[in-house]
Order: structure tokens, then sequence, then C-alpha cells
């Protein structure tokens, strides 16, 4: 083993490059993921990304070296590269550049792209530069199945979404008491997703080795999913029907451990006046059909050759009515600050002065969890068209339900989040770890593990993009492709999760930006009305994908081309 001090430069812009690309997967695929979570008002900005943090770099500590084995020796085989170790670090120092500089520019214009096919583009391309194209794996196993799975992924996620969301809709939410059926659903949501997230470290898809057999593992599954399950109703059921049925609006959440004892609580006291219930209107700034209707009708002209007066936006209903814009009469829209409402006034004084300093550091350091993507998700744009029309569509269910399935959707959206550090980690650490691993050892090798330190130097990285720069691709989503709630976010994490636990299991590194666009078209298809869903946005999303891989792949060949055919490039000695 002797370390390649010579090319000691490439490794220098391989670290730099690879933070870049892994910086660029959280502020793309991590906001891509958490968008569901914030637009149906489950959890905050901040809610989310602390949950991130956590579970992001915990999937990439325990579950990310299965995938990077794909991404790091599957595309192209390293055999290759026998006789010159040099050429592959170079290479995949390209596909990182390329990766990272295309997922930049994506990322600036707001263009939520596959940092999946971006890798692996880059690595195409860097392979068919220095080895041709017969040098790429384009069998079944290697490059054909990942393709596959890119097709099948968002079909797949968009199919399971679909049916949780089915049961829920009409299993709880369309009946006449959609809270006391919710009681019922609840639990067994819990038990699902929690062996769902089991399933995912022990089924053979650890880093470390897991020393079970198969019935151990299937009773590891199922008996920590029932320990949850059991947990959810003997301790969290007593406080939702004290809080929602009983109305009790002094319950604080710290008394949830009391479990049945709050069972025996007298009869709350009469609600102070003022005093609201805790359950958030996740519904608010979005107009049910009948109340664009009634509004319309209230600002229909009284003669109807005045029309022009009142310009049509769109044909919106079935029953073919149209929505009257807005004139000097009606009350104009009420512009939303940017940034959240808790975001406290810059003090007085000059910046030098400490509490003005404080401020400053504050907004610089968190200003990416300060900007409303709520309302940002609300505003009409090119891609948006009247998207309160689109949003009317959908139906509005019982708050109270709601509230019951947004502490369901922060644990899928955990889970989802665990399942993305677990697959999408390998595309910025997969092609460094060969980087590193030829730059210390001079050698090839496709057995040795990725190390644990570059799995944290990914992990780490990619939660510093989503802080500082993930809510530039969050505005573009959520409620900008359909309405979310609750129950619908639900299904869509829990669909997409499903989905990627599968591609991990198997070592396909498929898109979990497609698993998750999939998922939400699937659910908003479930509506029942096609025009519930922006498809010019699904359109633009698709679009991305479509050049994403070709362009990268295009940067990634023509910069190791250039290099290798130098005068100056320097063969390994």
């Amino acid at each position: 083993m002797a370390t390649l001090h010579q090319y000691d430069y490439i490794f220098a812009i391989g670290v730099i490059f690879a933070f870049l690309d892994a910086w660029n997967i959280g502020a793309n695929d991590v906001a891509n993921s958490f968008a569901t979570s914030v637009a149906s008002r489950s959890l905050t900005m901040k809610q989310a990304m602390c949950i991130a943090t956590v579970m992001e770099f915990a999937g990439a500590m325990a579950v990310g070296a299965r995938v990077s084995e794909t991404i790091r020796t599957k595309i192209v085989s390293t055999s290759l590269y026998a006789d010159d170790p040099a050429i592959l670090m170079l290479g995949m120092t390209c596909a990182v550049v390329g990766s990272s500089v295309y997922l930049t520019f994506a990322t600036k214009i707001g263009l939520p792209v596959s940092t999946t096919h971006s890798i692996m583009g880059g690595v195409i391309g860097m392979g068919v530069a220095t080895v041709g194209a017969n040098g790429v794996n384009w069998g079944w196993s290697g490059v054909s199945q990942v393709f596959a799975a890119w097709a099948i992924a968002p079909g797949i996620a968009g199919a399971f979404a679909s049916i949780i969301f089915l049961i829920t809709k009409f299993g709880v939410m369309k009946r006449s008491n959609p809270v006391r059926n919710a009681f019922f659903t609840v639990p067994v949501y819990f038990f699902l997703t929690s062996a769902l997230l089991t399933m995912l470290i022990v089924w053979k898809g650890a880093s470390s080795k897991v020393t079970l057999n198969n019935a151990e593992i299937a009773g590891v599954i199922v008996g920590v999913g029932a320990a949850v399950a059991l947990l959810v109703v003997v301790f969290f059921l007593p406080y939702l029907w004290r809080k929602l049925i009983k109305d009790d609006w002094s319950l604080r959440w710290y008394q949830i451990p009391m479990g049945p004892l709050l069972l025996r609580r007298p009869e709350p006291e009469p609600r102070p006046e003022g005093h609201d219930d805790g359950i958030k209107n996740y519904y608010e700034g979005h107009a049910t059909a009948a109340e664009m209707e009634a509004r319309q009708a209230a600002h229909m002209p009284a003669n109807p050759n005045d029309i022009e007066k009142h310009p049509k936006v769109s044909s919106n209903f079935d029953s073919g009515s149209d929505v009257i814009a807005p004139t000097s009469e009606q009350p104009k829209a009420v512009h939303h600050s940017k940034l959240a409402s808790g975001v406290s006034a810059r003090p007085d004084g000059p910046w030098h002065r400490p509490a003005v300093a404080w401020w400053i550091f504050k907004r610089a350091a968190l200003h990416g969890v300060e900007v409303d993507v709520v309302t940002h998700q609300s505003e009409n744009n090119m891609f948006g068209g009247n998207l309160e029309a689109m949003h009317a569509r959908a139906a509005h269910y019982d708050n109270k339900a709601e509230y019951m399935y947004s502490f369901l959707q922060v644990l899928t959206a955990a889970t989802a989040s665990f399942t993305h550090g677990a697959n999408d980690i390998s595309n910025a650490v997969g092609p460094f770890a060969t980087i590193f691993l030829i730059w210390h050892t001079g050698e090839l090798s496709s057995s040795v593990p990725v190390p644990n330190w570059i799995l944290a130097f990914g992990g780490i990285a990619l939660v510093i993009g989503l802080w500082t720069y993930g809510y530039n691709i969050m505005r573009n989503l959520g409620n900008k492709i359909t309405l979310h709630s609750p129950s619908r976010g639900f299904s869509m994490e829990l669909g997409s999760a499903v989905t990627v636990i599968m591609a991990t299991r198997l070592k396909l590194p498929v898109s979990t930006t497609q698993c998750i666009t999939g998922a939400t078209v699937g659910v908003g298809l479930c509506n029942g009305d096609w025009r519930t869903i922006n498809w010019k946005m699904v359109a633009w999303i698709y679009a991305g994908w479509i050049i994403t891989l070709p362009v990268a792949g295009i940067i990634s060949g023509c910069l190791v081309g250039i290099i290798i055919n130098a005068p100056r490039w320097g063969m390994s000695t």
C-alpha cells in the first residue's frame, strides 16, 4: 500500500466536488422529499430540518455503503483499469465534477432533478471516455437494471401510495365519523411504518453484518412494529381521545406518558374565550369548490352583457362554471411575507453591536429555515397555472382526523428520510470512495468496503445543503403539484418509502425524486379528477429527469477526455 502523492491534487479536487455533490443532494433531493411534510403543515421547516439531520445521517451511516458499492463498481468494471488505477481515480473525479456542476445549476434555477441520474451520467460519461462504450456494463447486471428501476419506480410508488390513500379515504375520511375510524387505523399504520424501517436496517441492508437467520429477521421486524403499535395504543391514543373527543383544551403534549391515567381525568372545563383547540386548519388558504362558486356568484355582474368587466380566469369545475378574476371591487389577495412569521426584526444599532451581530449571524445560519415555503407553494408562476382552482377540486376532510394523520406523517417523513440517506448518499460517496481508495493504496479493489468516515463526510455535507438552500427546491413542489394534507402526505411518503426500501434491498440506486413524484401523482389521481394535478409542473420535472443523465455524462466525459489526452498528463508509475 502506497499513497499516490503525485496525485494529491486530484484527491483534493475530489474532496471539494464530492462535498459540493453531497451539498446539492441535500439542497435538491432531501428538500424534494420533505416538501410533502411541510406543504401539508404536518411539520414546520425547522422541525423538518431537525428530523432530516438525524435520519439522513443515520441512514447514510447504517445502510449507505450497500448502494455505494453499485455506483462504485457495477457501472464500469474496475478491472479495466488494472494497468493504470490513476485513470479510474481521475475518471471518478471528473464524474463527481460533472454531476456537482449540473446539480448546482439545477438547484439554482429551482429544478428538482434526480441526483441518481446525475452521478450515473457522470460515471457512464467517464467510462465511455476512458475505456470506450464497450467498457460500460450496459447489461441487466449494470446500467439496464438501473434504467429499468428508474422507469418502474414512479409507477410502483404511485401504486403503493394510491392503495394506502384509498384505504384511508374510504375507510376513514369519507365516513360519517372519521375521527372515530382513525382511532382504529392509526395503530395499524404505526405498525406498518415501524416494521418497514426495521426491515431496511436488519433485512440484509445494514453495512455492518447482521447475524440473524430469516426467521429471526422476520421476528425482529414484526416484533418492533408490534411494540410501537402497542405503545401507541397504550399511551398515545388516550391523549388523542382526551384532546379530540373530550375537547380537553388544558391537555399538554408532555402528558402523553401518562397513558391510561389520562382517561381518568375529570371532564374538562369550558374552553376560555379566544383559546383555540390546538388543531391546525390544514386547508388554510385553500378554498373549496363551493366556496369558489359562492365567491363567483357574489361578484357576477347583474347584466350578462357586462361580462367583459369580469374576465374569466379558466374553466374549473364540472358544472362548467368559470372562476371570475378579481376586480378592483374585490378584496385583493394579501401578499404574505417571504419569511416565516416568527422571524424577529433587526435590532437597532450598528452591525458590531452584540445584539445586531447575533441577529446577523442567526439570519445567515438559519435563513434556509426561515423561508415560508408554504406561501411560496401557493404562488402562481409559469408552471403553476390556476393553483387555486386546481386545489378547489380536491376534497377537504375533517381537520381533527387530519390531525391524527399528521403524527403518522412525522413518522413516515422520518422513515423516508432514513431511506433517502441509505440510498442517495451513494450518489456522492460511491465515486469518492474509489478516488480515496486508489489514492491511498495505489491499487484497485472492488471488495474493500466504503470507509465510515466517507459516509459521515457525505452525510454532513448533505445535511448542510438541506439547511442552507433546501428551501429553493421545496418552494417549487408540494402544493404546486397537487393539494396536500396530512392524510395525503402520509400516503405519499409511505408509498415512496416502501419503493425505496425495496430498491435498497435489491442494491438498486433508484431515484427518490421519481418515487415521491410518482407517489404524489398517484395520490392526486385518487381525488377522482385528473385536473387536481398540475401537469405543467409534472412535465417540467420529467423534462429535468430526461436531460440530467446526458448533460452530466457529457460534462464528465469531455472533461476526462481533454485531461487524459493533454500532452502533459503523466501516467502513474
